[in-house]
């Protein structure tokens, strides 16, 4: 599989996992994510630092 590909498997694997929260626990999704948007900028970038730096571990275990 060429890069493009593995690309767009990674990308199509994401939108599978993020649709499967709200589609299972809408209720307990919409808190969560409301939870999430009244925090500070500033802990939401925090965050999203965190999650990226795991998921570079993750790829990097992986491959």
């Amino acid at each position: 599989m060429d890069i493009a590909g593995s690309l767009l498997l990674a990308i199509a694997l994401m939108l599978i996992i993020e649709g499967m929260f709200p589609f299972v626990f809408p209720s307990a999704w919409s808190d969560t994510f409301r939870k999430i948007a009244e925090r500070p900028p500033h802990q939401i970038r925090v965050g999203g630092l965190i999650v990226m730096v795991l998921g570079l571990i993750l790829l990097f275990i992986v491959t």
